[in-house]
């Protein structure tokens, strides 16, 4: 079985982009144990303002542009909340 996509959005505002992508796994591993692999992301062409990722290897994480640092995963709720909050705080986002 492969990973199946469970979350996908998209959008710009401005020159602003915002995408977020969740899967799920077809088992946990140790970085990974709650069986989630996820990409949160926003920033400008080729700039990174927030973003969210947990890549092979390294673990729940977050990136404040050059800046990283680890992220304690609780659930797919919480997550998505904390990555708006960021969004809102760092690049002015606005949720609709």
């Amino acid at each position: 079985m492969k990973a199946r996509q469970l979350f996908r959005y998209k959008a710009r505002q401005g020159d602003l982009i915002c995408e977020m992508v969740i899967w799920t796994l077809p088992a946990t591993t140790a970085g990974r144990p709650h069986g989630l692999k996820y990409r949160l992301f926003c920033g400008r062409t080729g700039t990174c303002v927030v973003r969210y990722d947990n890549e092979a290897g390294k673990g729940d994480h977050r990136h404040y542009g050059e800046r990283e640092e680890p992220y304690g995963f609780l659930s797919v709720e919480q997550l998505l909340a904390d990555f708006r909050d960021d969004c809102v705080r760092l690049a002015g986002w606005r949720w609709e």
